[in-house]
């Protein structure tokens, strides 16, 4: 098939178009800038803004799938940035399926859009969105995964994926900021250290993407206008996770603590200042980062199990010897 990936140059969108190529697709990709990685797999690569909906549907054309990965993603910024990828961008993906007449649909959304600042433990998809988000990321995924809901039918079938904190090798987001400021001296647990969340190695996040896909094609009913958590199914304490990562990399385990609260008031703080003065850089911790890093927030995934058969193939323990393999060759 000739398959369509947005963000392709991304973590997680050049590991999906690596295994599409792996398995013998045609794969056309679309992201803001030039990316070596996708020149060497020999696919077709488009530069635009999702929200210039002639260049993206001139990039669709000939395609029979698509996997929407590509994101404004952050902590800090302006809404109509954040709105203009996040949400006009999905609206020009999901108009371009409609005119091109292309059947199928992944989407990778976020568990953020159900996450109301508080600890969340086991719970599954019914879990409604919250009333109010304290970041513009949350708030226009969950407005994006709606309209990839709500967009399902007849013609084109959607899919939704919720992976949480990706990490593993070639992981150009995460794991650079996080030794970045370990070195710094910047990093701080929030409270007990004991709040656990989930995770997601890379190459099980693209299995998921990639299984989910094959279930809209062979069988869509179990899916379709539906949305999934995946993880490792195994949550991890939030502390935990952070050494282990910077064990990876030979990085000292960080053991200074900050109460939660203290940092929450912190953030909201750091946000206002940075508002009033138009500081365009982001503050060093805001209120929804200091709410993740301080609350238990991990999900149910026996939908995916059972609705594509979404099973765990790396675990947590060999997917951090293959990232210590590749930060050592990298980094150290």
């Amino acid at each position: 098939m000739k398959l369509f990936v947005t963000g392709g140059g991304g973590f997680l969108g050049l590991a999906i178009v690596r295994q599409l190529c792996a398995r013998g697709h045609e794969v056309a990709t679309f992201s803001r800038g030039k990316h070596p990685a996708l020149d060497q797999l020999g696919v077709t690569h488009f530069q635009g803004d999702l929200s210039e909906y002639t260049v993206l549907k001139r990039a669709m054309a000939g395609c029979e799938g698509v996997f929407h990965v590509a994101a404004k993603m952050g902590m800090w910024g302006k809404y109509e940035d954040f709105y203009g990828t996040n949400v006009t961008g999905t609206e020009n993906v999901l108009q371009a399926c409609r005119e091109l007449g292309i059947r199928n649909l992944v989407f990778t959304s976020s568990p953020s859009v159900v996450y109301d600042g508080k600890d969340s433990e086991g719970q599954n998809e019914s879990l409604p969105y919250p009333k109010k988000y304290d970041a513009w990321y949350p708030q226009t995924k969950a407005i994006a995964e709606k309209r990839v809901m709500a967009a399902n039918d007849a013609s084109l079938k959607t899919v939704s994926l919720r992976p949480h904190l990706i990490w593993g090798p070639e992981d150009c987001q995460l794991l650079p900021r996080l030794f970045e400021k370990a070195k710094a001296g910047k990093l701080r647990i929030l409270g007990n250290s004991l709040n656990r969340v989930d995770c997601i190695y890379i190459d099980n996040a693209v299995k998921a993407h990639l299984q989910a896909f094959n279930q809209l094609l062979l069988d869509p009913a179990p899916v379709e206008g539906k949305t999934y958590f995946i993880s490792q199914g195994a949550p991890i304490p939030i502390a935990e996770l952070i050494n282990r990562l910077l064990a990876t990399g030979e990085i000292p385990p960080v053991t200074k603590r900050l109460p939660p609260g203290i940092a929450q008031l912190a953030g909201r703080f750091l946000e206002t200042t940075y508002r009033i003065f138009g500081i365009s850089t982001e503050p060093p911790i805001t209120l929804f980062l200091a709410q993740q890093l301080s609350t238990a927030h991990w999900y149910d995934i026996s939908a995916a199990r059972r609705d594509f058969g979404y099973e765990v193939e790396v675990s947590l323990e060999e997917g951090m010897e293959r990232l210590r393999a590749w930060v050592l060759r990298n980094y150290v």
